[in-house]
């Protein structure tokens, strides 16, 4: 991978080589983890913090990046009030995505510039380390030219999309990230047009691997979780701490709230 730096200065005579920590932090709100990502963003571009990787299973909620068509939305208002399922506009590119039970959810919140990153290398990293994370449970996923996330037979007769992609950039730190499907019920999945395009089907690793789950559980997206974290560190080859390294034991429901708490402060 090129991660020769070129963001229109000159070259980072010596790039950051500090840890990444991840923390898993369990089924929260979107909102929350929205504002909590803003807020580690900016710490970030202060250099007040280090580099994080918030590891997330969502409540029901479909969100649109920047330019993403209302649409392709295919649930009317009502229907998502009845189920309970927000519709929230992000700062994000991409398309609607869905987010809830049984999908993993990262978010890197990185100073690109300051690690001698770039952009698409950044991002074929996070492709590759869903593609990793399909691969440990026997699933065969890759990357599609032109079209962000991660991919089952994309040239087959039925392209299948497991993993969504969409960040967003300021002051040189990234946030948001990508969704990974783990054993998501896939029939909300009919709520939108995956990115954008009609027709495209979502799966996840539970169908692909032969053993869809009676319902998503947050045990399975929690060990999805730890596979992607030590693929993703080791794409952008970054040392990492917290959760999905060897020195740290998977944390339990009350360190996952109190890890909410905490993170922005630790360093």
């Amino acid at each position: 991978m090129d991660l020769t730096p070129r963001f229109g200065g000159p070259p980072i005579d010596r790039p950051e080589r500090g840890p990444l920590l991840a923390a898993w932090l369990g089924r929260r709100p979107y909102r929350e983890i929205w504002a909590l990502q803003r807020e580690l963003a900016a710490a970030r571009a202060a250099d007040q913090i280090g580099d994080r990787l918030l590891l997330i299973e969502h409540d029901a909620v479909l969100t649109l990046g920047r330019q993403a068509d209302e649409a392709h939305v295919r649930a009317t208002a009502a229907e998502l009030a009845d189920r309970g399922i927000e519709l929230i506009r992000v700062e994000r590119g991409g398309e609607v995505t869905y987010h809830g039970p049984g999908q993993l959810v990262a978010y890197p919140i990185i100073a690109l510039a300051r690690r001698g990153l770039l952009v698409r290398p950044f991002v074929r990293a996070l492709e590759s380390a869903m593609v990793d994370t399909c691969a440990a449970f026997g699933v065969a996923a890759t990357r599609r030219d032109g079209h962000p996330g991660s991919w089952v037979d994309p040239n087959g007769r039925e392209p299948r999309k497991i993993g969504a992609l969409g960040i967003r950039i300021e002051r040189g730190v990234s946030y948001h990230g990508i969704a990974l499907n783990v054993d998501p019920d896939l029939a909300d999945f009919d709520l939108v047009d995956a990115c954008g395009m009609p027709g495209v089907t979502s799966t996840s690793i539970a169908v692909e691997a032969g053993r869809p789950a009676e319902r998503p559980t947050t045990a399975a997206v929690k060990g999805a979780a730890a596979i992607f974290t030590r693929a993703f560190a080791a794409a952008i080859a970054v040392e990492l701490e917290g959760f999905g390294s060897d020195a740290v034991p998977p944390t339990g429901r009350a360190q996952d709230a109190a890890a909410v708490r905490t993170l922005a402060a630790a360093r």
